[in-house]
């Protein structure tokens, strides 16, 4: 994937545009993503999303200055722009451009990803979509046409990135690199505790089971307990093994984070589970939530059977209550 852009600095890293500079306290950053169907901008709009950027699709280009109305929204807005637009002709994005340009109160940068023909032909094969310009031409013809009508545009643009040879994951990882904003791109971690008796939870990106560590379920004094208790949590640290598991998985887990950052990912689930999903995993749920906080990251947590018991007493209470 390469990027360019119409600036470079002396040492020939990109320079951003003035209206990119401009102070994001008085105006409002408008991202404007174009190019050919097919090169990724559904991709890059939802990468700008992740990061922060209100996103919005196919905007008629007749409101897009109504965006500008009043104070600015507080964080920036990524703009979908491609030939299904019902307002879009080249004439009238140039327009819009321009007009945004001159605004007092916007600074507007212009995406424009990149590809080329016969790989726009390839993806179009292989998810046997339509292409919007295809009414009756073949869709290579439609491609090259479509292509053609964006040159002006192409031209116009701020930053080109070509997707000929990159996957999804490249291309959120450049969106990032081009439009990160430092704390608005922290990735986002979630622990989840849970009872393999009532399944495993969607969504889980690592999943480990406390079931080998020792049960305080089994203990009369803690059953009617959960893991959030002092009690508890001292009874499942002396079990010899937990120590070493629970070092192992944090140091794999600070090993693996930054990746998934580079990745382009904006949020990353992490599942313990246990028998009842009550003592040992909501322990080390708590415990390992706690430590990765330490070590600088943004995490919530959830447990997930506590929250059912929770449901039900509040149903039982209200229902006595009728």
């Amino acid at each position: 994937m390469s990027a360019t852009t119409p600036t470079k600095g002396s040492d020939g890293a990109p320079v951003p545009n003035d209206a990119a500079c401009a102070d994001r306290d008085r105006v409002q950053r408008i991202v404007l993503v174009t190019g050919p169907s097919g090169a990724g901008r559904s991709t890059a709009i939802h990468a700008l999303e992740d990061l922060g950027y209100e996103a919005i699709d196919n905007l008629p280009f007749s409101l897009i200055p109504r965006l500008l109305d009043g104070p600015p929204l507080g964080r920036p807005v990524a703009l979908g722009i491609d030939v299904r637009n019902r307002d879009f002709s080249v004439a009238a994005l140039i327009e819009l451009i321009d007009g945004l340009t001159r605004h007092p109160d916007a600074a507007p940068e212009v995406l424009y990803l990149d590809c080329s023909q016969d790989e726009l032909l390839r993806r179009y094969a292989e998810t046997r979509r339509r292409h919007p310009l295809a009414d009756t031409d073949p869709p290579a013809e439609a491609i090259a046409r479509e292509i053609d009508l964006l040159i002006p545009i192409r031209a116009r643009a701020e930053i080109v990135i070509d997707t000929t040879h990159s996957s999804p994951h490249d291309l959120r990882r450049e969106i990032g690199n081009w439009f990160a904003q430092g704390e608005q791109t922290r990735l986002s971690v979630s622990i989840h505790s849970f009872s393999y008796k009532r399944g495993v939870p969607r969504g889980l990106d690592m999943m480990f089971d406390c079931r080998f560590l020792r049960n305080p379920h089994w203990q009369e004094d803690l059953r009617a307990l959960d893991g959030r208790d002092a009690a508890v949590g001292a009874y499942v640290a002396q079990d010899e093994r937990f120590g070493e598991f629970f070092e192992r998985v944090r140091d794999l887990l600070l090993l693996l984070l930054p990746a998934q950052v580079a990745e382009g990912k904006s949020h990353f689930a992490i599942g313990f589970g246990c028998t009842g999903g009550k003592h040992r995993s909501v322990y080390v749920t708590e415990r390992m939530a706690e430590a990765l906080a330490q070590a600088g990251w943004q995490v919530s947590k959830r447990h997930r059977e506590l929250e059912r018991r929770a449901g039900g007493a509040l149903a039982a209470v209200q229902g006595g209550r009728t």
